[in-house]
């Protein structure tokens, strides 16, 4: 949904809409203020002397001259109106509504599927997520009430007169069924009349008037549905131009955008900080001689990680600058700057106890191979406790391949200190796993996971597969649900991708490789800085703001010059209200606020059951939230409390924002279970 905010003082004619699941058009104008002003219908429209945007021609002596006119002068609001005569030939999509933003606040190109009037005078916009709220809630494909409480709603519906809504009493026992026609073949947007709209829904009908068909990206060929938080807060790369100042989206400065760029694997190598966020065990030359080595020591007798458990750290690396070769045996030019890359991926099954958590998993198979894919170990590894659960699926390890095994852990643990030599980079996916298992530690670490980060960042990771799909254009771990994984198979794709990253640079694979953050892109437009009704931001760069559940600092709103993390969907009302006015004290939000907010509300969404359990942080604050709330709540009441909540916000927003609403996608539900099936059936 979007909408145009305007002033207590204005009338409210046309309207203007759009948004993703649910949107609005909701075009408006200011009336004639005075004799120097008309209002003109036409998209185009100028001011009585002619002149567009707001500013008055002066005839001077020599040349006509600008001169800007005060707001309450000016009929020229901006307004957003979809004509009756466009053709869309496809849906519109959610990076339509990225470039409508960025078309209003930056430099973004004028969208075709809406007019945008006086786009200029657009001082702020507020872009709200709300997963959940789906178009089939609006024309009862997706119930809120029952029929008792449809019907009894429906025959209260009268005028003040003893009338219906329809202007006939005799059909008060009969109520018109909310129903809104929506077809899902159809890319226009539909009409939202408050009689044909379930009651929780209706406050929407008072701050928008129309919702909008809004496609989510994804990849059909492998059922994946793309992050609805990157479609709209990760701006695609422009192109470099020759005119520098040519109108239209510009590119990055020079050195900010990815290019090819070949890159020695050492600067791969992950840093002290990335391991210990990673959950690795840190090999001592990380903390040798520094003021965290009794504080690590400590931690690794805490967490049972030390020789006296069984633990292992590689010999012979007493600090990490031990581990640069002599410059004679580094090769001009090799990626590999004279360091011995190892790929390794090992197997697990298994060995705690059944209903005892945390689980214990114990090493049965390591595999590594070489630069040059070579295999150097492939065995099989005996558990010294008893196998409670093999994990075949996944492992591919079974009681019959076992059943002869002798090998143990510490002889995998004498092979590995023999192969392995200060010079030596191990490489691997979520490789702190594999190390646990083993029981090492080594310093000099590549880790897929952090050269390949999450589109929505930490704690999510992308698997493996999806990686070989996407950069490698590779089909791995078919053998999933019967054969188990081939780590063998893993840790040549793991050495590929890295191959890959030395070639092309470190930000390949990264969000920055074909995109840039919607934040970054606002800061560097040449449009007018900041808000005009705040001149002490005059000289300041668009600011952007991102107000969410748990800590919006990470992934996405890492961009942003504001985040504000919430615990409830009450406390993003009130973080929008904040970031778009600013804070008294300057403490947070500037004075005079940000000029972008993207925000999202969450209680539907867990109401629903729609969060990915493995965004841990996230979900915990989501279920407490849900388990607090009363056993009476129904879906009818959380969407009327959601509802609520966006007409909140928008009642809280300053003159002149534009006031996005999306829901981001459909049911992810069904397509989880559809993939699964999928590698079930590989």
């Amino acid at each position: 949904m979007t909408r145009l905010k305007r002033s207590r003082d204005e009338t409210d004619n046309d309207h203007f809409g759009m948004g993703s699941t649910v949107s609005l058009l909701n075009g408006q104008s200011g009336s004639t203020t005075n004799n120097n002003t008309q209002h003109v219908d036409s998209p185009a429209s100028t001011n009585g002397n002619g002149d567009a945007d707001g500013w008055q021609q002066v005839e001077g002596r020599k040349a006509k001259r600008r001169k800007k006119q005060s707001q309450k002068q000016s009929d020229n609001y901006p307004s957003i109106t979809h004509s009756s005569h466009a053709r869309l030939q496809a849906s519109v999509k959610i990076s339509d509504l990225q470039n409508l933003a960025l078309y209003l606040l930056a430099d973004g190109n004028a969208p075709q599927w809406i007019s945008v009037r006086h786009h200029g005078a657009v001082r702020k916009v507020v872009v709200l997520m709300v997963p959940g709220l789906e178009a089939g809630m609006f024309d009862n494909q997706i119930p809120l009430l029952s029929t008792e409480e449809e019907t009894a709603d429906g025959a209260k519906e009268t005028t003040g007169d003893g009338h219906s809504a329809t202007g006939d009493s005799s059909i008060n026992s009969q109520p018109v069924p909310r129903k809104l026609n929506i077809s899902p073949d159809d890319f226009y947007p539909v009409r939202l009349v408050r009689d044909r709209l379930p009651e929780p829904l209706q406050p929407l009908s008072d701050v928008f008037e129309h919702i909008w068909p809004i496609r989510t990206p994804g990849d059909d060929k492998y059922a994946r549905m793309h992050s609805p938080l990157a479609a709209m807060l990760t701006a695609p790369i422009v192109k470099t131009r020759e005119e520098k100042k040519a109108k239209g989206p510009q590119p990055p400065p020079e050195g900010k955008a990815w290019r090819n760029q070949r890159t020695p694997v050492t600067e791969l190598l992950a840093t002290t900080d990335e391991l210990c966020e990673g959950g690795y065990v840190l090999h001592p030359a990380h903390y040798e001689g520094t003021p965290l080595a009794q504080a690590e020591i400590a931690r690794r007798e805490a967490n049972k990680s030390t020789a006296s458990d069984r633990w292992v750290d590689v010999p012979g690396i007493p600090s990490l600058e031990s581990g640069d070769p002599p410059e004679e045996a580094i090769q001009k030019g090799s990626v590999t700057a004279g360091r011995k890359v190892f790929a390794m991926d090992c197997e697990m099954c298994i060995t705690s106890p059944s209903g005892v958590t945390p689980q214990v998993f114990s090493l049965t198979r390591v595999s590594i191979v070489d630069w040059d894919g070579n295999t150097v170990l492939d065995e099989l590894v005996k558990p010294s406790e008893p196998i409670t659960d093999y994990l075949t699926p996944y492992s591919g390890i079974t009681a019959a391949l076992l059943e002869n095994v002798t090998t143990t852990l510490s002889d995998i643990q004498r092979k590995l200190c023999s192969i392995f030599t200060p010079q030596s980079v191990l490489v691997g996916h979520s490789l702190n796993s594999d190390m646990n298992a083993l029981r090492m530690t080594h310093p000099f670490i590549v880790d897929t996971t952090f050269l390949f980060p999450h589109p929505r960042g930490p704690p999510l990771k992308s698997s493996l597969k999806w990686l070989a799909q996407k950069y490698l254009s590779r089909e791995i771990q078919k053998g999933h649900g019967k054969t188990g994984h081939d780590s063998i198979e893993d840790a040549k794709a793991c050495l590929d991708l890295v191959k890959q990253k030395c070639e092309k640079g470190k930000a390949w694979g990264t969000p920055e490789a074909s995109g840039e953050s919607i934040f970054k892109r606002l800061a560097r437009t040449n449009r007018p800085k900041r808000d005009k009704v705040h001149p002490s931001g005059e000289d300041e760069p668009r600011m952007g703001a991102v107000v969410d559940w748990g800590d919006p600092a990470r992934g996405y709103g890492g961009q942003a010059k504001v985040t504000i993390g919430c615990e409830s969907d009450a406390e993003v009302v009130a973080g929008v209200e904040r970031a778009t006015k600013g804070d008294d004290t300057n403490a947070v939000v500037p004075l005079g606020g940000c000029d972008f907010t993207w925000a999202r509300l969450r209680e539907l969404e867990a109401f629903r059951g729609w969060w990915d359990k493995s965004k841990l942080v996230d979900s915990d604050a989501l279920r407490s939230s849900t388990q607090a709330a009363s056993v009476e709540e129904t879906l009818a009441s959380v969407v009327k409390q959601t509802a609520e909540n966006v007409q909140a916000i928008y009642d809280s927003l300053p003159p002149c924002t534009a006031f996005i609403v999306y829901s981001g996608s459909g049911s992810p539900i069904e397509l989880r279970e559809l993939t699964w099936k999928l590698g079930q059936a590989a």
